[in-house]
């Protein structure tokens, strides 16, 4: 299954058999509302905190994933999940309604692809029949506890994005009707000396490039292997250094190919300064927009490369730096 040095091949092709995104308010005027399952006009989502809405948006998504492949729950073995809130909270409460066996991972806005990297690797192996992933993250919950509250109303620099509202969730598994997870690259933690927590793009930028350029060396493909290339959440400053980063490294990366969940998902109307981030960011993406692309016949095969700051606010106290790792996940459909 080890695939040059630090990827894995999927010999068995686990299938992304259900998937299903869930969110607020703001993300129902996003660009890609239509690809969403669930949408509330309510940022609290009647609940009491911001934490408690996160949450109900993880718990809808996962069960709407179960539903929507035909199975019961106590039918999956493992529950892979990770969010921003302190001790993951809001998947471990999850994972508590939901009474499946649970890997807590936190791997900050990576956590979706490493949750689908690791439960295609056990459903490759035999180590289980269905397995679910899923994560989330609040606007409101994780201004607070990184950044200021909302009702603080502070002024965010252009360098700044938008945490988006939401969550996703899929099941994986051996068999059934679906993309197929063909391979995936596990990313190294680079710290480039970024203080800044207003410039998540800028941190996270040299680990996106640094997996996608371990991914093309293990699997012996270049950027035209794949119909389209994502990063998770580097916002449109990211996206442009890491557009530069591969280009010093003599790769030229087709702009209709190469692409951000962050550049994506808000329309232009929409004040987002940079872009859209957190841990939903490129999960209610691939789980929603992709996956739709996928099935539509738009898009064969996919490379999505999440990336995740991982500081917290205790680091940032400790006037830490930022360190960052990014976690790709190759998907294939050959349609039906």
């Amino acid at each position: 299954m080890l695939q040059g040095q630090q990827s894995w091949l999927f010999s068995n092709r686990p299938v992304l058999l259900a998937t299903a995104v869930a969110g607020g308010p703001f993300e129902a005027r996003s660009a890609i509302a239509a690809d969403f399952d669930i949408l509330h006009d309510d940022l609290w989502l009647g609940q009491n905190s911001f934490e408690k809405a996160e949450k109900k948006l993880l718990e809808e998504a996962c069960l709407a994933s179960i539903q929507k492949a035909g199975i019961q729950k106590e039918e999956i073995q493992f529950f892979f999940s990770g969010d921003l809130m302190n001790q993951i909270i809001s998947s471990s409460f999850t994972a508590r309604t939901l009474g499946i066996p649970y890997f807590g991972l936190f791997g900050a806005c990576s956590c979706s692809m490493e949750g689908l990297a690791l439960a295609a690797f056990v459903v490759n192996a035999k180590g289980a029949k269905y397995a679910l992933t899923a994560c989330s993250s609040h606007n409101g919950s994780v201004n607070k506890q990184y950044r200021y509250p909302t009702e603080y109303g502070a002024q965010l620099p252009p360098t700044a994005q938008w945490t988006v509202t939401g969550a996703g969730a899929a099941v994986v598994a051996a068999e059934g009707t679906g993309p197929r997870i063909t391979g995936a690259t596990i990313g190294r933690v680079l710290d480039l000396g970024v203080t800044d927590p207003f410039s998540m793009g800028a941190a996270m930028a040299p680990a996106a490039v640094d997996t996608i350029l371990a991914h093309f060396r293990d699997f012996n493909v270049d950027a035209s292997h794949y119909d389209l290339i994502a990063t998770g959440d580097l916002g449109e400053i990211g996206h442009a250094i890491a557009t530069d980063l591969l280009r010093r490294q003599g790769i030229e990366m087709p702009g209709n190919i190469f692409t951000d969940c962050g550049v994506i998902i808000y329309q232009d109307n929409q004040p987002v300064m940079a872009g859209g981030s957190g841990c939903a960011c490129s999960a209610v993406v691939t789980y929603g927009h992709f996956y739709n692309r996928m099935l539509k016949g738009e898009l064969k095969r996919i490379l999505v490369v999440a990336t995740g700051a991982l500081l917290s606010p205790l680091s940032y106290q400790q006037k830490e730096s930022i360190p960052c790792v990014a976690h790709a996940v190759a998907l294939e459909w050959e349609g039906v």
